[in-house]
């Protein structure tokens, strides 16, 4: 069996790994590449395999980083199956609406510009039309559900806890009678952050993938920076300024809403003048924020206590979501204190470069980053000390305060990855570090080698790793073995019956009107997998 890199090798995008046996193909996320323009190109190459011929796509999670690429894979001649958690899959459905939206419009806008000069036009990288199609290839599955994918290939999803349905893959492959275990870390989390829950661990792996976003770094502790934002925020308001926020449509925007939300309601201590607007300045943000309140089962015990008790975390009384291009374009009319979180997380696009452009040069105004940075960005320009920027077309003067409070990143920091491998019971013979910049990445291998003697491998993009199966002992103890009918019944049954025990509780909930009526869709998409199930166990006792 081979591995192949193919995106998210010695930088933090494009993430993209091909798995090949004697008998399949399977893709691991499908990423755009992100960031400065030579990156950025990369996605119109073509993919380093023929997606024709490729079996399976398996997705870790949602962010365009690992989905961006989908409906041009699909476009290109895939025709296999998508699996996906739930939560994963809807916010797909917003995200690449969204990037087809953007490709077109700025394929537009270029050929205006070729049609003034008599050149010919170009295409974007996939329509809107094309990312709708991309949506029936998807099947979804719940964290811990045993998905036999064939007879020679099973996975697991668990939680990553980096995002709304984000995922870490268990992947196991038979290939020739010999059995191997191999695991992707996806993108994981750090413990103890609001609304999704804490990063499962891994019993055990044969080969291991790990990102390494911040392998050389340890984030601060992540109330004290909640803590730090609000200082931020109350100091630019005594001075009449503007708070601009670049963040992330999908994850990291919902946190701080739920943040600011404890911290503006549960207040009594704050004065009413400092309850300053809140607006949520970004189309795609609103709609993740509404697929988030529809996958609300899957919140952390906090979140759900507080949906139960009445309260809805995605709102409060000075929490404003910007409807349109109108109302975004007079935030910046009125010069009265305000809070903008708006995209691109980096700034590299959408209206927050808008905001940048009418509020960076202005000293009064704090411009705090909460997310990575990547190279080439403009968010990374402006944090390592620019003076002036090019926005829009226009020099601008940086004079705001700039933050970076890195607490709010939603990657595990090089104290959560080191732990993430100890907690391991068997190691892996091998681990390929990946999604992470050559500093990270280097740091965080020589750690590993340190700590647990495992051989490490930084690849670069288009390396080709043949992996075997070298620990005969670990294979048979690790493999759930797909041809044991009555043991796979058996385990099937237990799920189903610990998830109608727990969808009877909360039928109790809703009767006695402790649960809200909108947690219905997820009961009833619930319902619809113990309906596939079923159905599978039926087809398995026909055979």
């Amino acid at each position: 069996m081979d591995i192949q890199f193919c995106g998210a090798a010695k930088m933090v995008t494009g993430s993209n790994f091909l798995l090949t046996t004697d008998k399949y193909k399977i893709l691991v996320d499908c990423g755009m590449f992100q960031g400065n323009e030579e990156l950025e190109r990369m996605n119109f190459e073509p993919f380093p395999y023929n997606p024709a011929e490729i079996d399976y796509l398996i997705l870790s999670h949602a962010h365009i980083d690992h989905s961006g690429r989908i409906p041009k894979l699909i476009k290109d001649g895939f025709k296999g199956r998508i699996i996906s958690t739930k939560p994963t899959f809807d916010l797909c459905k917003i995200m690449l609406m969204d990037s087809a939206k953007i490709q077109e419009a700025d394929v537009e806008w270029e050929n205006r510009k070729r049609q003034r000069a008599g050149e010919k036009p170009i295409e974007p990288l996939y329509t809107i039309e094309e990312a709708e199609i991309s949506l029936k290839f998807f099947e979804t599955y719940l964290y811990g559900q045993r998905i036999i994918v064939n007879e020679d290939i099973e996975l697991m999803f668990r939680d990553a806890g980096h995002m709304l349905g984000s995922s870490i893959i268990e992947l196991w492959i038979r290939e020739k009678g010999d059995y191997l275990k191999i695991v992707f870390s996806g993108d994981l989390g750090m413990p103890n952050r609001p609304i999704i829950n804490d990063p499962e661990y891994i019993d055990d792996a044969d080969y291991l993938i790990i990102e390494s976003t911040y392998g050389d770094r340890i984030h601060e502790e992540f109330n004290r920076s909640t803590e730090k934002l609000v200082e931020i925020i109350n100091k630019t308001v005594i001075r009449g300024g503007t708070v601009i926020i670049p963040s992330f449509a999908v994850g990291r925007t919902q946190e701080l809403i739920y943040k600011l939300n404890k911290y503006y309601e549960y207040n009594e201590e704050i004065e009413e003048y400092m309850k300053i607007p809140i607006y949520v300045d970004s189309p795609m943000a609103v709609m993740a924020t509404e697929a988030f309140q529809a996958n609300s089962s899957s919140f952390d015990d906090e979140a759900k206590g507080l949906i139960l008790k009445g309260d809805n975390p995605f709102q409060f009384p000075n929490l404003r979501y910007v409807k349109d291009q109108k109302e975004s374009m007079a935030l910046n009319k009125y010069k009265f204190p305000k809070v903008i979180i708006s995209s691109s997380g980096m700034a590299t696009a959408g209206r927050i470069r808008h905001h940048l452009k009418h509020n960076l040069w202005d000293e009064k105004n704090s411009l705090v980053f909460v997310g990575y940075q990547a190279e080439g960005t403009l968010g990374r320009i402006i944090l390592n000390g620019a003076k002036r920027v090019k926005i829009l077309g226009e020099e601008v003067a940086v004079k705001a305060e700039i933050y970076d409070l890195e607490g709010f990143s939603g990657h595990a920091d090089q104290i959560m990855l080191i732990d993430w491998i100890r907690k391991l019971k068997k190691k892996p013979e091998r681990i390929f570090i990946v999604h992470g910049e050559e500093k990270s990445s280097n740091t965080l291998a020589s750690l590993v080698k340190e700590e647990f003697s495992i051989e490490t491998i930084i690849p670069n993009i288009g390396d080709k790793f043949n992996i075997e199966k070298q620990s005969v002992e670990l294979t048979r103890r690790t493999l759930r073995e797909p041809l044991d009918l009555e043991q796979s019944i058996m385990k099937d049954l237990e799920y189903i019956y610990n998830q109608f025990q727990s969808l009877n509780t909360r039928k109790d909930q809703l009767i006695d009107r402790k649960l809200l009526e909108k947690e219905y869709d997820s009961l009833k998409n619930i319902l619809i997998l113990l309906q596939q199930n079923l159905m599978d166990l039926n087809m398995m006792i026909g055979k």
